[in-house]
């Protein structure tokens, strides 16, 4: 098939899903595939392009003539609450689903796990991350790795990469931020740095301006924020506002593209973590290719991980079957899946091994930190041989 073919597909999938606050498409398939996003609220900058994600692998799996069988598909709106997208999820599971996609955040996915083992059906969250959802639930499968690589990367990389020997750690009083900052905190500590102190606020947002104060008056080397993308963004203004001229550190769920495309100059030189999507590989390329041609716009990591979610439960129905448990056992079955997410296989306690690297907020977008700092090296070397070959010559 043509990409041009291809595109109009995928655009008339998506303009299906579309269509109301409640959403499906399918055409009367035998197999429902449930999705619970946060598509509006506080959080709908990481649900949409996980949804995009979802529509993008959708329309290529409507088009596969070797795919198993035909699915329906049924995306809704969680509204960014927790107890709804918990509702939610026990109506798709009586309507039929045999998996769903949920627990876009910590608070949502630890509210669907209860539902996912009532029903004893697969729930995958395509980018839940807190370590202590790790082993919840047999039925519970994520792609995102946990925190506690995401933290120990940070705090290792602050104390022995940068050379920060003090920090200050602002945190939201929330499951997804605790997670974050214990790991970071025992990490950076472990390599010899002291955490000054851990400044906590509540969740729903405050004014940062007498936190930002307090942190400073501390005089740290570095400032490490733990919480979603909004607070994050109002912390780190705060920041530059009051002239901090240390090191900014965060974490992955400041990478959204709708967050670094509207900080402007505030975020340059922030450093966070990040899974890195799988570079030069054919999978990645026919996915950038087509989230591009199908939204005109690029796409984010969070995007990578909807566009994975489908595509494993896509595997699981080729591995196991169309009932829920022959999807469990799918699921299981899967090997070094390729997506543009990474390498995924779960292991048997539902999680993935991925890795987080550096990267740094450089002219709006995100720059691999230590692929920077090695070329800058090689580039200095490079002049250092140059000029002693001058030398030489003398």
């Amino acid at each position: 098939m043509s990409r041009t073919r291809k595109t109009a597909v995928a655009l008339a999938a998506a303009a299906a899903l579309a269509a109301g606050g409640v959403t499906s498409c399918g055409g009367g398939g035998d197999v429902k595939i449930g999705a619970v996003l946060p598509l509006s609220g506080q959080f709908a900058l990481y649900g949409t392009p996980i949804k995009q994600g979802i529509e993008l692998a959708y329309a290529e799996y409507q088009e596969d003539p070797e795919a198993p069988y035909p699915i329906d598909l049924e995306i809704v709106d969680s509204e960014s609450d927790p107890e709804r997208a918990k509702e939610l999820l026990q109506r798709l599971y009586r309507d039929g689903a045999v998996a769903a996609i949920g627990g876009v955040t910590t608070s949502e996915a630890m509210a669907m796990v209860p539902v996912a083992d009532e029903a004893d059906n697969v729930l995958l969250s395509p980018s839940a991350s807190n370590p202590a959802l790790t082993g919840i639930s047999r039925n519970f499968f994520r792609i995102f790795p946990s925190d506690f690589r995401e933290g120990n990367k940070m705090g290792n990389f602050a104390a022995e990469g940068l050379g920060i020997d003090r920090v200050v750690i602002l945190a939201a009083e929330s499951p997804y931020a605790r997670g974050v900052q214990d790991v970071f905190q025992n990490e950076f500590q472990r390599y010899g740095g002291e955490v000054t102190e851990v400044i906590e606020y509540p969740p729903g947002g405050t004014d940062f301006t007498g936190l930002v104060q307090r942190a400073l008056q501390l005089e740290p080397v570095g400032v490490y924020v733990a919480d979603y993308a909004q607070n994050t963004t109002k912390i780190i203004r705060e920041l530059r506002r009051q002239d901090f001229d240390g090191k900014i550190l965060t974490t992955s769920a400041y990478s959204a593209a709708e967050t670094l495309a509207g900080a402007g100059e505030e975020a340059e030189g922030v450093i966070l973590t990040q899974v890195a999507m799988m570079p030069d590989q054919p999978e990645t390329t026919r996915f950038l290719e087509g989230y591009r041609e199908m939204y005109d716009t690029p796409a984010d990591i969070w995007a990578a991980h909807g566009y994975d979610a489908f595509r494993v439960l896509a595997q699981a129905l080729v591995e196991g079957g169309r009932s829920p448990s022959d999807v469990w056992r799918g699921m299981r079955s899967i090997r070094e899946l390729r997506g543009p997410s990474g390498l995924i296989q779960f292991d048997e306690k539902g999680d993935v091994s991925k890795f987080p690297r550096v990267y740094v907020v450089e002219d709006g977008g995100l720059v691999d930190y230590e692929e920077a700092v090695d070329e800058k090296r090689q580039e200095i070397l490079r002049r250092i041989e140059q000029l002693n070959r001058r030398r030489a010559r003398g």
